[in-house]
C-alpha cells in the first residue's frame, strides 16, 4: 500500500523524471514526502512563474517534459505564466497543481480554482485525477500527450485527499516511443517542389531538435545550394557561421530578409508553424494570398493549413525528415546567385551598428559572440535588448539558444538558473533588460541554493523600452507608464552572496566578464545604458521624428 504521492513520484521515476522544479504547498504534502527519499533532485524556487519557466527551459534543453509542482490557486495562476510559454513555444512540459478535497468541490473553497477551465486553452490537455488507482494511467497519458505530434504541457490536478490515500496499484512502463516513417514518396513530393523552384527559401523550426539534425541540415543545404532562414529564436539549429544560414525571420528581422521571404516563389517550412511573428503580422505573405508554393512538414496534422493553406502538406517529425533529405540527390537548380546574395545580406546585417552612449550593447554582443565557448548557452526573455542579441550573436551548436518565441518578460533568468543546473561544465549566460530582469530576479536565491553560477547582463536603460519606442511611434512626445526606477543590480546580487559589477564603458565589459567567470558563482553585469540607444536599429530620437512626421 502507498500513498497517491508515492505512487505519483514512483511513476515519474519510471519515466525518467531526474528533477522537478516546485514553490510548496500543504495541497501536495504527499508529493513532498515521497521526494524526499527519492533520487529525483526537487528545485525549491522563489515563485511559481519562475519555476514553471525553469520547468519550460529543463523541456528545450532536454527534450523531456519539464515537470513542475505548484499549489492551487495562487500557486497555479502564477505558474500560468511559464505554461503560456511552454505552448506557444511547443515545449514538453508537466504541471501539477494541489488542489482541494474532492468533498469540497463547488463550494468556492480556500483557493478552489476549475483547472480544466482556467488551463483550456493554454495546455494541451488538463485534467483532474480524481481515483488514486488510476494515477500511473494518467502521468503515462500525461507524458505521451507533452511529447506526441506538437508537443506542449499537460496540466493535472491532485486533489489532496485523493493524493494522500493509499492504494495497492501497479505501476505502468514507461510511455514508449512511437515509431515515425517518412515515405519515399513524401520526400519525392517535396523535392519535386523544390526542382521545380526559381527563388526558394527553406526554414526550419521546432524545440525537438539534436546534433545529428543540424548536420542533416548543412548536408541538405550544401547538396541543394538552398539558403536556410529560421524562425523566431530558433536561430542555434544551424550554425550561423554556414554558408547557407541567412539569418531568422522574427521580430527585429532584417528587413532584407523579410524582403527575401515575399519574393521567394517556393517556402519550405520544416517543424516550425506558419505564423505572425515569421511575417512581420502577416504583411510579408497574406494568408489569404501567399504568392508562392507552401510546403509545409510538421508532426500534428492540426497544424498543417490552420493558417496558411499548404500546397503541400506533410505530417512528420522535423528530424526525420531532415534526416531523410540529407540523402536526396540534388537537381539541377539556377538560384546560385539567389543563395549567395541572401548569406552576403546576412553578414552586412549582423556588422555591428553604432549606438549613442557609452556602452554600446552592439560591441557587448559582438565581444561575447567571440569570446564565449561554441557551447555556451544564451537565455533572453523580452524586450528591445533582446534584438541586439538576435542581430549580433553567431549561434554555433544546438541547444545554445533558450528564449520564449512567446515573449515573456523574466523568462531568461529563470531559464539560465535551470541551465546552469542541468549543464554545470557550460557557460550559461542570461540577456536581461532592467524591466524584464526585475520580475524575476528573487531566484537569485534559488541558483545560490543550488550553486548554479549563471552570468547576468543587464541592459539598464531605466524604461520599459520596447513599449516607449511604440509609444513614440504612435503617441510621440508622450511617455506614459514606461519610466523605471531601478535598484543597483550589482549591489543586489552582492546581497545574495553573488559577483556584481557596474559597467560605464564598453572598454570595462570585456575585463568584468572575465572576474564573474573567474568567480565561480552566480553573477550580475550591470550596463548603464544610453536611454537613446533605443534598439540596435534606431534611436529615441529617430522613432520620435518618425512618430512626429505620421502625426503631421
Amino acid at each position: 500500500m502507498r500513498h497517491g504521492g508515492q505512487i505519483l513520484i514512483d511513476q515519474l521515476k519510471i519515466h525518467g523524471t531526474k528533477r522537478v522544479f516546485s514553490v510548496p504547498g500543504e495541497s501536495f504534502l504527499a508529493a513532498l514526502d515521497a521526494l524526499h527519499d527519492s533520487a529525483i533532485e526537487n528545485i525549491v524556487c522563489r515563485h511559481e512563474g519562475g519555476a514553471a519557466m525553469m520547468a519550460e527551459a529543463h523541456g528545450k534543453l532536454t527534450g523531456q517534459p519539464g515537470i513542475c509542482f505548484v499549489t492551487r490557486g495562487p500557486g497555479a495562476t502564477n505558474a500560468s505564466a511559464g505554461v503560456h510559454v511552454a505552448k506557444q513555444d511547443s515545449t514538453p512540459m508537466i504541471l501539477f497543481v494541489g488542489q482541494i478535497d474532492r468533498s469540497h468541490r463547488d463550494r468556492e473553497a480556500f483557493q478552489e480554482v476549475d483547472y480544466r477551465a482556467m488551463f483550456g486553452t493554454v495546455a494541451k490537455w488538463v485534467t483532474e485525477i480524481d481515483q488514486i488507482e488510476r494515477l500511473p494511467e494518467y502521468i503515462s497519458r500525461a507524458f505521451h500527450v507533452a511529447m506526441s505530434g506538437r508537443p506542449g504541457p499537460v496540466v493535472l490536478a491532485l486533489p489532496e485527499d485523493m493524493l494522500s490515500a493509499r492504494a495497492d496499484v501497479a505501476d505502468l512502463p514507461a510511455a514508449a516511443p512511437i515509431p515515425s516513417a517518412i515515405s519515399p514518396a513524401q520526400v519525392e513530393a517535396l523535392t519535386a517542389a523544390l526542382a521545380h523552384a526559381e527563388r526558394p527559401l527553406l526554414m526550419v523550426g521546432g524545440t525537438l531538435w539534436d546534433e545529428k539534425a543540424s548536420d542533416d541540415l548543412s548536408r541538405f543545404a550544401q547538396a541543394w545550394n538552398l539558403p536556410v532562414a529560421v524562425p523566431f529564436r530558433r536561430q542555434c539549429h544551424l550554425d550561423n557561421r554556414n554558408p547557407h544560414y541567412v539569418g531568422d525571420l522574427g521580430i527585429g528581422m532584417n528587413p532584407k530578409l523579410g524582403a527575401r521571404l515575399q519574393q521567394a516563389d517556393c517556402l519550405i517550412m520544416i517543424g516550425g508553424r506558419l505564423g505572425d511573428s515569421m511575417t512581420r503580422g502577416y504583411e510579408l505573405m497574406d494568408p489569404a494570398a501567399p504568392t508562392k508554393t507552401i510546403v509545409h512538414v510538421y508532426p500534428d496534422a492540426s497544424e498543417l493549413g490552420r493558417v496558411y493553406r499548404p500546397d503541400l502538406g506533410i505530417v512528420a517529425p522535423t528530424c526525420d525528415m531532415i534526416a531523410a533529405l540529407a540523402h536526396t540527390k540534388p537537381a539541377n537548380n539556377g538560384w546560385d546567385g539567389w543563395t549567395a546574395a541572401a548569406r552576403a545580406e546576412y553578414e552586412a546585417w549582423v556588422q555591428p551598428k553604432e549606438t549613442p552612449g557609452d556602452v554600446k550593447m552592439e560591441q557587448v554582443i559582438h565581444w561575447l559572440s567571440q569570446n564565449l565557448p561554441d557551447n555556451a548557452i544564451l537565455t533572453n526573455g523580452a524586450g528591445n535588448y533582446a534584438a541586439f542579441l538576435h542581430r549580433y550573436f553567431v549561434y554555433k551548436k544546438p541547444f545554445t539558444q533558450l528564449a520564449p518565441t512567446s515573449g515573456s518578460m523574466g523568462y531568461g533568468f529563470p531559464a539560465a538558473v535551470s541551465a546552469a543546473i542541468e549543464h554545470r561544465d557550460r557557460p550559461v549566460v542570461c540577456l536581461a533588460g532592467d524591466g524584464c530582469f526585475q520580475m524575476t530576479l528573487n531566484e537569485m536565491s534559488t541558483a545560490r541554493q543550488y550553486n548554479a553560477a549563471p552570468i547576468v547582463v543587464v541592459a539598464n536603460n531605466g524604461q520599459y523600452g520596447t513599449i516607449r519606442m511604440h509609444q513614440e511611434r504612435h503617441y510621440p512626445e508622450r511617455p506614459s507608464g514606461t519610466a523605471l526606477a531601478n535598484p543597483d543590480f550589482a549591489a543586489l546580487a552582492r546581497a545574495y552572496g553573488g559577483h556584481g559589477e557596474t559597467v560605464h564603458s564598453t572598454a570595462e565589459f570585456g575585463a568584468a566578464f572575465a572576474r564573474a567567470r573567474v568567480s565561480g558563482t552566480l553573477a550580475v553585469i550591470e550596463l548603464r545604458l544610453d536611454p537613446e540607444a533605443l534598439s540596435s536599429g534606431a534611436t529615441l530620437s529617430q522613432v520620435r521624428a518618425q512618430g512626429l512626421a505620421a502625426r503631421n
